[in-house]
């Protein structure tokens, strides 16, 4: 119950923050679906969504908290929490943003105590292509001067902000993310999740 109440205080603070800075489109972010996914599944106890939670934003989340931590020492790797270091940002936001540091060690302990549900991966995936139809369709491309409206959500144009990426056509950049996202970065993490964790009770 701590455990519950705790979270639930915290996206109590952190739902109308995101709302009112970023927009409604922010909680198109992978990241941020798993948030949401992690209070229903702490509150009924579920191992589904707490599953689609952790085979979801592991990855990333673990490539996340490297770069944070390089940047600490003024070695970024990739760049993707460079936002975490601009002093024009709020720094009451980027210390809400300190969830991603902290989540998916929180998804492994409740994958732990519920059991990780086989249709996670599934479930994920499936989600995954639709939100990023979404955000490609439909959300804003990245721009020179994005300020805090969400652009390039989930890196459907590349992986910066500011500028499209011109490696590759904006189509082929988009399938590769709808192909690679389920199988190369999901995939590994869904054997490892079934490999290491019990299995879960379906409810």
């Amino acid at each position: 119950m701590a455990l519950k109440l705790a979270y639930t205080a915290f996206m109590a603070v952190l739902v109308p923050t995101y709302g009112w800075y970023y927009g409604p489109t922010n909680f198109l972010y992978f990241c941020d679906i798993s948030l949401i996914l992690t209070l229903w599944g702490i509150w009924t106890e579920r191992a589904l969504p707490i599953s689609m939670g952790a085979v979801g934003i592991l990855a990333p989340q673990v490539i996340w908290v490297a770069d944070f931590t390089a940047g600490l020492f003024g070695l970024p790797i990739t760049g993707m929490t460079d936002y975490m270091f601009k002093s024009e940002n709020s720094l009451f936001l980027r210390g809400l943003s300190l969830f991603h540091g902290w989540l998916p060690f929180l998804l492994i302990y409740l994958v732990w105590r519920l059991g990780y549900d086989r249709r996670a991966w599934t479930a994920w995936s499936g989600l995954a292509v639709v939100v990023l139809a979404v955000c490609f369709f439909a959300m804003p491309a990245p721009r020179p001067d994005p300020g805090l409206t969400p652009v390039n959500i989930n890196y459907v144009w590349g992986m910066s902000d500011t500028a499209a990426q011109t490696w590759m056509s904006p189509y082929a950049w988009f399938g590769l993310l709808v192909v690679g996202i389920p199988l190369a970065l999901c995939g590994p993490t869904h054997l490892a999740l079934r490999a290491v964790m019990p299995k879960a009770v379906r409810r």
